[in-house]
């Protein structure tokens, strides 16, 4: 098996755009790019450009008649169908939806077969991590579900053994969904409570479907939850749950929205939290599923302050050189981020809260936290179905 990393990436990704007022703005992919460039990252990885999913590839998460939908409203954006949740505010059409979709759902596919085939012992797709796109619907900015298309290739080629972990700030519905009644795959989502936040599913009551009891874990974290009880939150959930199931692969989604500075939700967490937990993931991948390890970007609409930092972490983890927090950034992507923003870039790649320092489920729990709280429902729920002790 190789050990480098692989980077995929196609410029052509940066046409998944909903428009100028849309707070998805693709800048965020090109800037991240950029900053991975900046870094010199580019040269420590395998740059690859797959190519895009075709129809068998799609169908095997979602349904021919969504697929066809997709396509022609790609065409045709004024006539898109509502009914599949496209045109809608969220996920307004736009020319060429369909072949952009398609071409991130296509890295996501690429990087699964390139870590099973041993290819690649890592691979990071950064403009994937679209983890709400239904079988038969788009939703929440999403359009092809890429995360749940790359855990269905690894099944397909073989794969007996598939965990996923999802750090987006918002509950990882679709990937759920499509493995609802699917043991062969483990998925833990931890995100803000569905009472304050979209998509308002999450909740410690979803175990998975009867054939799959114990599949689907859920911590739903209350709002203003920081670094040390979303750190806590994770290491007092996810690694029990991975020594147990012990995978063959780790996908992990990496949505940038947990952030403090992040318009569309309620955590607080800093860059310096969020690189722990990329560190952690990658640890987990070796630790139990012989390092292989396919991850993924997702939400994050602090589009210059944020996103690129997080995620050029995460390819510089997944390369095996890791950027210290308190690294100074590259002078020409600060000027290249004004040249395309106006704004003012950050100066170093973190917030400057590192190292983050958290309480860990051994040293005991408070009945009364509503963060412990949080915890405490997610095990009970989750852990006897599995056979494990809550």
């Amino acid at each position: 098996m190789s050990g480098r990393a692989q980077l995929m990436w196609d410029e052509a990704v940066t046409g998944y755009d909903f428009g100028p007022d849309h707070p998805m703005d693709p800048v965020r992919l090109a800037l991240t790019r950029r900053l991975v460039e900046a870094f010199g990252l580019d040269r420590e990885v395998e740059v690859v450009a797959a190519q895009a999913a075709g129809d068998s590839t799609l169908r095997l998460v979602h349904r021919a008649d969504y697929v066809e939908a997709v396509r022609a409203a790609s065409v045709d954006p004024a006539a898109a169908d509502s009914s599949y949740g496209l045109g809608t505010m969220d996920d307004p059409a736009f020319a060429g939806m369909h072949e952009a979709s398609a071409l991130i759902a296509g890295q996501s596919v690429g990087a699964a077969e390139a870590v099973w085939r041993g290819e690649a012992l890592h691979a990071v797709n950064f403009a994937g991590g679209l983890h709400h796109a239904m079988p038969g619907g788009a939703s929440g900015f999403c359009i092809y579900n890429d995360a749940s298309l790359a855990i269905a290739r690894l099944l397909e080629l073989g794969a007996e053994r598939v965990a996923y972990i999802d750090v987006d700030v918002h509950h990882g519905d679709g990937v759920q969904a499509a493995f609802w009644e699917d043991p062969r795959v483990l998925t833990i989502s931890l995100h803000e409570h569905p009472r304050t936040l979209f998509p308002q599913t999450g909740w410690p009551e979803e175990t998975g479907a009867d054939s799959a009891e114990g599949s689907a874990v859920n911590v739903a974290l209350p709002a203003g939850t920081g670094d040390a009880g979303w750190l806590r939150a994770f290491h007092s959930v996810v690694p029990e749950l991975i020594a147990d199931f012990r995978p063959q692969v780790l996908v992990t989604q990496h949505g940038a929205d947990t952030h403090f500075e992040d318009p569309l939700a309620h955590l607080a967490v800093s860059l310096d939290a969020q690189r722990a937990v990329q560190v952690a993931c990658h640890e987990l991948a070796h630790e139990y599923a012989g390092g292989r390890w396919v991850a993924l970007g997702g939400g994050g609409y602090a589009v210059v302050d944020v996103v690129p930092r997080s995620w050029t972490h995460l390819v510089a983890i997944a390369a095996g050189r890791e950027i210290a927090p308190d690294t100074v950034i590259p002078e020409s992507w600060r000027q290249e981020v004004f040249a395309r923003t106006r704004q003012l870039a950050p100066v170093r790649m973190t917030d400057g809260r590192w190292p983050v320092a958290w309480k860990d489920w051994e040293s005991g729990y408070d009945p009364a936290d509503r963060l412990d709280q949080a915890i405490v429902a997610a095990r009970r729920a989750a852990f006897p179905l599995r056979g494990m002790l809550a």
